[in-house]
C-alpha cells in the first residue's frame, strides 16, 4: 500500500485547525459578606483564577486574595445598569470558561442554597464546560450567629428556613409550631406575615430580631416582638437585604451578643501608615471590631548617594562589624535590598550580632531566617535600646564597630549612646523619607469633617505628614498615640490626645484605644443611651489639652 503523500492528503485535513481547549469553572461561595469567612479552598482558587465573575459585594475579595492583573467581571448588573437575569449570567460564565483558563464565580453565601448557583452550573454541564463547587458558609446560619442568636436550644431544636419572595407561604402550618424560624426577604412585608403568625397561633409577645449587613462591622439588629415588628422596622429605617428570625432563642441575644458589643464596633479608624507597616495594628484593630484605613503619610526614597550604603554592606560581609542595629522595618527592607542586589542571603550575617528595636522589626528579620540577638526589654525605641545594650569590652568583643543603617532624618540620640558605652558608629543613611502625596479627596474630607472616629498616631511625623498632606482631625475625632513624644507632637499641632499607649507598642496602643471604645460603650449603656460612635456625635469644638 502506498503511502500518501503530504500533497495527496485529504483538503479537509490541510485545513484543520487547532482547537483551544476550554477552561474550568468554579462556583465558590462567597459567604454572607465578611472576607474571613471564605473558605481555604475558596482563597486557593482566587490566587489561581484567570477570571472572577462577581456577585454584588465583592470588590474586597478580589482586591485581598486575587493576583495582580485578574480579570473581574460584573455578574450582577448589565450595561443598562439593571440586574442581570439567571440565563443571561448562565451565559456570560460560560463565555468566560470557552476562553479557556480558570474562571472563579463568586456566589454570596453559599452557591447551592439560596443562590443561582446550581442554574449556573447546570449550563456548563450542558456545554460540556469543568466545573466544582466550593461551599460557602451560608448567611442563614452565620448573620444570626453574628447577631448572638442561636437557632436552637436545649428547649427548641427545630429550625425552619422559609424564602417569603419565593410564592405563597402556608404560614398556618408555620405559626403553629415553636421551630425557629428564619425568614429571607421579609423585610418589606413583615407586618403581613407577623399577622399570619399570630393569627395561626404564635404569640404575639413572640420575639424577633431582623439583622443587616450582617457579618459586615456594618451590620445592625433589630429586636421586637410580632405584634411590634412593623412600628419597629418603620422607626429603625431598616431596608433589605436582612435576615429575620423569630422564635424564643432570640431573647438569647442579651447574653450572647458578642460582634456588635465588640470595643470598637464599626469605628472608622485612620491610620498614617503604608498597608505593609500598618499590618500588625490594622489587623488588631479590625479584632476589636474597627475599619482600619491605611493612608501613607512618608514615602521611603533611596539614598542620594548610595556609595556610603555600599562600603557597608561591604564591610558587613568582610567582617568589619560587631554588631547590625535595624531601628525600623524600612531599615530591615534596605539592607534585604541591597543583600539581594548583590547576589547575598542571610547566611552573610554569620558571626555578626543583631539588634533590632520594635516587634515588627524583628518579625521581618525572622521572616528572612535571622533571630535578634537583642530586642529592648522595655520600649520600643532607641532609647529602650540604649539601657539594654551592652558596653564594649576588648576582651569580649574582637571588633569595636556598629553598623546603623538608618533614615536620613534620625536624631542623634543612638549614636552618642552608643560612643558612651565605647562603640564606634558608622550612622548610614539607607533610605530617604519624604512626605507622601495628599490623599484622595473624599479622604481629605473626612478627616476635616469627622468621618473618621478615630486616629492614631504611632511616631511624631505621622502627625506632621498627616497634618500637612490632609489637614487637621476634626475636634470630634479621637486621637490616639503611641507614646509621649507623639503625643507632645499632637498637642504642638492643636490636637487633643484621648488615648496614650502604657508602652510604645502598636499591640498596646490598639488595646488601649480599645479600652477607650468599651468606656464610651459602658457609660452610654449606663445612662441608658443609644450607643454612638465618635463621629454620629460629631462635637463643634474640642480645646487643646492644657
Amino acid at each position: 500500500m502506498t503511502r500518501p503523500t503530504s500533497s495527496s492528503r485529504p483538503a479537509s485535513a490541510a485545513r484543520k485547525k487547532t482547537v483551544k481547549p476550554l477552561g474550568s469553572v468554579a462556583f465558590v461561595g462567597a459567604g454572607p459578606g465578611d472576607p474571613q469567612l471564605l473558605t481555604v479552598r475558596a482563597v486557593e482558587l482566587l490566587a489561581k483564577a484567570d477570571v472572577v465573575v462577581t456577585e454584588s459585594q465583592d470588590a474586597e475579595f478580589v482586591r485581598r486574595y486575587c493576583r495582580e492583573g485578574v480579570e473581574v467581571v460584573d455578574g450582577s448588573l448589565g450595561d443598562d445598569g439593571q440586574p442581570l437575569s439567571h440565563a443571561v449570567r448562565a451565559r456570560l460564565v460560560a463565555k468566560a470558561a470557552k476562553g479557556g483558563g480558570l474562571v472563579v464565580r463568586l456566589l454570596d453565601g453559599d452557591p447551592f442554597l439560596y443562590a443561582t448557583g446550581s442554574e449556573e452550573a447546570a449550563a456548563c454541564a450542558k456545554a460540556g464546560i469543568p466545573f466544582e463547587v466550593v461551599p460557602g458558609v451560608s448567611s442563614i446560619t452565620a448573620v444570626p450567629a453574628y447577631a448572638g442568636i442561636p437557632l436552637t436550644s436545649a428547649k427548641h431544636r427545630e429550625v425552619r428556613v422559609v424564602n417569603v419572595a419565593e410564592g405563597s407561604v402556608d404560614w398556618s402550618d408555620l405559626g403553629a409550631g415553636t421551630a425557629t424560624l428564619v425568614l429571607l426577604s421579609a423585610t418589606a412585608v413583615m407586618g403581613d406575615v407577623a399577622k399570619s403568625l399570630i393569627a395561626a397561633g404564635r404569640a404575639p409577645e413572640t420575639p424577633v430580631a431582623l439583622t443587616q449587613s450582617g457579618t459586615t462591622t456594618a451590620q445592625r439588629t433589630v429586636v421586637s416582638t410580632l405584634e411590634r415588628v412593623a412600628a419597629d422596622i418603620k422607626a429603625a429605617k431598616l431596608a433589605p437585604p436582612t435576615i429575620t428570625v423569630v422564635g424564643d432563642t432570640v431573647g438569647l441575644r442579651d447574653a450572647l451578643s458578642w460582634f456588635e458589643t465588640k470595643p470598637l464596633f464599626g469605628w472608622r479608624v485612620l491610620v498614617p501608615r503604608t498597608k505593609e507597616q500598618a499590618g500588625a495594628l490594622s489587623d488588631r484593630l479590625r479584632a476589636f471590631g474597627a475599619v482600619s484605613e491605611e493612608v501613607p503619610t512618608i514615602a521611603v526614597e533611596p539614598p542620594r548617594t548610595p556609595q556610603q550604603m555600599e562600603r557597608a554592606i561591604k564591610g558587613l560581609v568582610t567582617g568589619r562589624y560587631e554588631w547590625i542595629a535595624l531601628t525600623s522595618r524600612n531599615a530591615v527592607k534596605a539592607v534585604r535590598e541591597r543583600f539581594e542586589e548583590y547576589g547575598l542571603d542571610a547566611r552573610a550575617f554569620a558571626g555578626i550580632k543583631v539588634a533590632a528595636v520594635g516587634e515588627q522589626t524583628a518579625a521581618d528579620l525572622l521572616a528572612w531566617g535571622i533571630k535578634p540577638d537583642l530586642v529592648p526589654s522595655g520600649e520600643q525605641s532607641a532609647a529602650g535600646l540604649l539601657e539594654d545594650w551592652p558596653p564594649y569590652d576588648p576582651v569580649f568583643d574582637p571588633i569595636d564597630r556598629v553598623f546603623l543603617p538608618r533614615a536620613d532624618i534620625a536624631t542623634e540620640n543612638l549614636v552618642a549612646g552608643l560612643v558612651e558605652r565605647g562603640w564606634e558608629v558608622d550612622d548610614v543613611t539607607a533610605y530617604r523619607t519624604v512626605r507622601a502625596a495628599p490623599p484622595a479627596a473624599p479622604i481629605r474630607e473626612a478627616i476635616k469633617s469627622g468621618g473618621y472616629d478615630a486616629v492614631v498616631f504611632t511616631s511624631s511625623s505621622t502627625v506632621r505628614n498627616l497634618v500637612g498632606i490632609a489637614g487637621k482631625p476634626h475636634p470630634s475625632t479621637v486621637i490616639a498615640c503611641i507614646g509621649p513624644a507623639t503625643a507632645k507632637t499632637a498637642e504642638e499641632h492643636g490636637l487633643r490626645v484621648d488615648v496614650l499607649a502604657p508602652n510604645p507598642s502598636v499591640a498596646e496602643l490598639a488595646c488601649a484605644l480599645s479600652e477607650y471604645g468599651a468606656s464610651l460603650r459602658a457609660s452610654a449603656v449606663a445612662a441608658g443611651e443609644p450607643v454612638l460612635r465618635p463621629s454620629q456625635k460629631r462635637t463643634t469644638a474640642r480645646r487643646k489639652a492644657t
